[in-house]
């Protein structure tokens, strides 16, 4: 058994706060941001119950399936939208749940319903007892991927610094157990690729003052990009959601999303 220790449920209690913030004023974003909101009140759950009872790695599809995955569904039928409600209660009945968590640890494709249930439930477990993710993570070695568990990153932000005239530190979030760490601003995520000339930027500065796009001509990959001192309210995780124009307008000109988000984008 992985060792627990007491959890800290701020992480989901400041998403929560900005999912609803956001509500406020994105109504493109409305339905995202409504079950995501809901969600986080399940994965407080979660990472409290896991926090008590760790599953060691050889049981952690298993418990995924039978303790998480069932928080996860009640509040997806809770704050999602129709279509997504009837697909998770048909997947969870019919399929192989554990089945489901297992493909997703592995880093198999899956049905976007499998994917969905199955990251949803394993994230907040993976991001409450680290050691689970470093054990279960292909633990590659390049500054591309996660240093704890090997993930993608999910997206990138711009840090705060306490000085006026400091450029505050670029930093990649991982899309399996959300560890953060440092990464070089004018490189790229997807490849590390260096050319300044091949790293374009997008971004729409009156609509979304604190999100742009940064893409790579050489992999065609891109990442979307959080600039917190643009927006100090900003949780990147959920901003991130806001930005699915800025998706739409990289994937229009050939580039593609080095991982897609939970929802999907």
């Amino acid at each position: 058994m992985m060792e627990s220790s007491a959890v800290s449920t701020q992480p989901w209690t400041d998403q929560r706060r900005r999912a609803q913030q956001l509500l406020a004023r994105e109504e493109h974003a409305a339905g995202l941001l409504r079950l995501y909101a809901a969600l986080t009140e399940g994965w407080t759950e979660i990472a409290q119950d896991v926090s008590t009872h760790p599953p060691g790695p050889t049981e952690l599809a298993d418990y995924v399936a039978t303790r998480a995955m069932p928080r996860v569904l009640d509040r997806t039928l809770i704050g999602g939208p129709a279509a997504l409600r009837e697909a998770v209660v048909g997947r969870f009945q019919e399929g192989d749940p554990a089945g489901m968590v297992r493909a997703w640890l592995a880093g198999y494709e899956q049905p976007a319903t499998d994917r969905y249930l199955a990251r949803a439930s394993a994230s907040p477990v993976l991001e409450t007892v680290r050691g689970l993710a470093r054990s279960t993570g292909s633990r590659a070695s390049d500054p591309r991927h996660c240093p704890n568990c090997g993930g993608l990153p999910q997206l990138s932000s711009f840090g705060i610094s306490d000085e006026a005239l400091v450029t505050a530190p670029r930093s990649l979030l991982c899309s399996r157990c959300a560890v953060s760490w440092a990464y070089p601003r004018m490189l790229c995520a997807g490849c590390g690729n260096d050319d300044t000339s091949s790293l374009p930027i997008y971004s729409d500065h009156e609509r979304f003052a604190s999100l742009r796009l940064d893409a790579c001509e050489a992999c065609h990959a891109y990442l979307v990009t959080v600039d917190r001192p643009k927006d100090r309210d900003a949780v990147p995780v959920v901003d991130e959601l806001v930005a699915l124009p800025l998706d739409l307008y990289g994937r229009e000109r050939g580039f593609h999303k080095i991982t897609p988000n939970l929802m999907g984008f």
